[in-house]
């Protein structure tokens, strides 16, 4: 079964993570707003990922000092979401 899931960002140029899940499985990931190319650089990579795994590798990283950044968001849609 597919889970489909809406973040809206908080603190970023993302305005939102569109997330699509299937047993722990990232499948999709597409991002609405905020650097094109590294938003679809950290789609393509967490593509197949288990969330545990992307969560270890994304979460705390920070933008500018803004103490979050879009591969941070996705890690707390992530931990949302489990």
């Amino acid at each position: 079964m597919i889970q489909k899931i809406t973040y809206p960002c908080v603190g970023t140029c993302s305005q939102r993570i569109e997330i699509e899940l299937e047993a722990k499985i990232i499948r999709k990931v597409a991002f609405t707003g905020g650097c094109d190319g590294n938003t679809q650089g950290i789609a393509a990579l967490v593509k197949g990922m288990r969330i545990e795994d992307a969560i270890a590798r994304l979460e705390g990283i920070d933008c500018r000092g803004r103490g979050t950044s879009c591969p941070d968001q996705l890690a707390r849609a992530l931990r949302q979401a489990q």
